[in-house]
């Protein structure tokens, strides 16, 4: 059975940092991209930042580049994300994604149930 766990959410003053977790199993780890999304209330799921595990390759939207930081740990199947110098307006559920597509182009996308992230000013 596939599973992402989210954990690290919580409650913090605006300048602070928080470092999220995703622990996940049931799949091949190291085949997949792993990305962080984060959803604000009344806005539109979007994309922080995203790790491919095979290489290390990673990507970061705008709003976070230089204040976030995406890492994994292949032995132990976990993907952080560390989030420093947060703003009000980084306050979102974040949700972890694993994504990857199989030799006959299908796709394999599963997500995990969230973190809440809430940043005070």
């Amino acid at each position: 059975e596939v599973q992402l766990v989210e954990s690290g959410g919580g409650l913090v003053q605006a300048g602070g940092s928080l470092r999220l977790s995703c622990a996940a199993s049931g799949f091949a780890f190291d085949r997949y991209s792993i990305g962080w999304f984060r959803q604000a209330p009344g806005k539109d799921r979007e994309g922080v930042s995203c790790i491919s595990i095979g290489d290390g390759h990673s990507w970061y939207a705008e709003s976070v580049r230089g204040r976030f930081t995406i890492s994994s740990d292949k032995a132990k199947n976990m993907v952080y994300l560390q989030m420093n110098s947060l703003k009000p307006e980084d306050t979102a559920v974040y949700f972890c994604n694993a994504k990857t597509s199989d030799v006959l182009f299908r796709v394999h996308d599963y997500w995990g149930q969230g973190t809440q992230v809430t940043v005070s000013s």
